[in-house]
């Protein structure tokens, strides 16, 4: 139900939540079954609201797959062969960054829709390719429209905007006739992401490297085989339920991999230097992760974030969100241009208001950190579905009696 309600008591928790399944490696795997020669199994995919879109993309694609709980069996489809179609991505921009240049395989249109939100995201980085190689790229009342065939070549992209352009490109390019160079223009922001992304295209048989020149090598004219393919927890939603551990409850999470390419598995050693004092952090490989070190560091001991100017163009302008829920808590916080501070009060206050989840799903997740330690009500809950639908279950099957 849009705009649902939850109301939070001040509790102590105790018990062991497993972690989601991982958002970001879920994408990936199954985009690269989508585009492999044969039928490949994704095993651990989780039902949230941006897997769904990446799914009905992967249909208008002309892949086939099916469901069997959390496992996905996907029949690929050859992209270049793809009729005219909309790609519905909902709000999800994971989707409509990766798909975009998937879509300019093929010379017929392509038209993607989803959320007024999605499109007021930054999309220069493909309109300008399309500029370059005389591709249409044109933008409708209901999205934007583009048509191929893209070349391969030489592109040169903003490496701090974001990561999901250079991902998006990594997938189309191995397809195409040409030898492939990505130059990331510096600074480069969420290089995990891109390994990630990289290691994905290698278990499908796909090579697209990242060298130390921060130069992507793909090499052209290969296809994706298929394979069976298992997804990790995700340390970014994980990471609400150890920050609540970091604030002294008796929680433990399973089902993450220590052993990860996942940048926010970073979360572990930032809430030990939140414990420990009132850290500088730069958030720049691990954006994602702000919402939760801003509501973590309001209940205990501060903290100032660098790195932040990419947050004003996720689902909300998270640095403001954040700031303005905050304040409900008495909590101080200065918005800068690429910085937060947060100042943590002696003691929290129970909001007097609902607190706005901002249509923002680490919003919400973040601000039920905080509320456990105060009591108090979220208006906008259900945003927790775009990645995790199961997250206020799971808290409530936490709380201590």
């Amino acid at each position: 139900m849009k705009d649902a309600a939850i109301k939070i008591e001040k509790c102590r928790l105790r018990g062991t939540v497993k972690a989601p399944p991982s958002k970001s490696e879920s994408h990936r795997l199954l985009i690269a079954a989508g585009l492999a020669d044969g039928t490949s199994t994704v095993r651990g995919v989780g039902g949230s609201e941006d897997i769904n879109a990446t799914l009905d993309c992967l249909s208008a694609l002309g892949a086939e797959y099916s469901r069997s709980g959390d496992v996905i069996t996907v029949k690929g489809a050859d992209p270049k062969k793809r009729g005219s179609a909309v790609f519905p991505c909902r709000e999800s921009g994971s989707t409509l960054r990766f798909f975009i240049p998937i879509a300019l395989l093929s010379g017929n249109d392509a038209d993607f829709t989803g959320s007024e939100r999605l499109f007021q995201r930054p999309l220069s980085v493909y309109s300008n390719i399309c500029l370059g190689q005389g591709l249409p790229f044109g933008v409708t009342e209901s999205g934007i429209t583009v048509a191929g065939p893209i070349e391969g070549g030489y592109f040169r992209v903003p490496g701090d905007i974001s990561s999901q352009f250079v991902s998006g490109l990594m997938f189309a390019l191995p397809l195409t006739d040409g030898y492939s160079v990505i130059e990331l223009q510096p600074p480069v922001a969420s290089k995990p992401y891109i390994d990630m992304t990289s290691e994905a295209l290698s278990a499908f048989g796909v090579t697209a490297e990242l060298n130390s020149d921060m130069k992507v090598i793909i090499p052209g004219g290969q296809r994706y085989s298929p394979c069976d393919v298992t997804v990790e927890g995700d340390w970014s939603n994980a990471a609400f339920f150890l920050a609540l551990a970091a604030l002294g409850n008796d929680i433990e999470v399973g089902g993450l991999e220590y052993e990860t390419l996942q940048g926010d598995a970073v979360i572990r050693r930032l809430l030990c230097r939140l414990v420990r004092g009132k850290p500088t952090i730069d958030i720049t490989d691990c954006p994602d992760l702000a919402p939760v070190l801003m509501a973590t560091a309001a209940a205990l001991n501060g903290v100032t974030l660098t790195g932040t100017d990419r947050l004003k163009i996720k689902e909300s302008d998270r640095g403001q969100a954040m700031a303005d829920e905050l304040a409900k808590f008495g909590v101080p916080v200065t918005v800068g241009d690429d910085f937060i501070t947060v100042a943590a009060p002696k003691i929290l206050k129970k909001p007097n208001v609902p607190i706005n989840g901002h249509n923002d799903h680490r919003i919400v997740m973040a601000n039920a950190v905080l509320l456990t330690v105060t009591g108090g009500e979220i208006v906008g809950a259900d945003a927790v579905n775009k990645s995790y639908p199961e997250f206020f279950d799971d808290l409530a099957a936490l709380r201590a009696e």
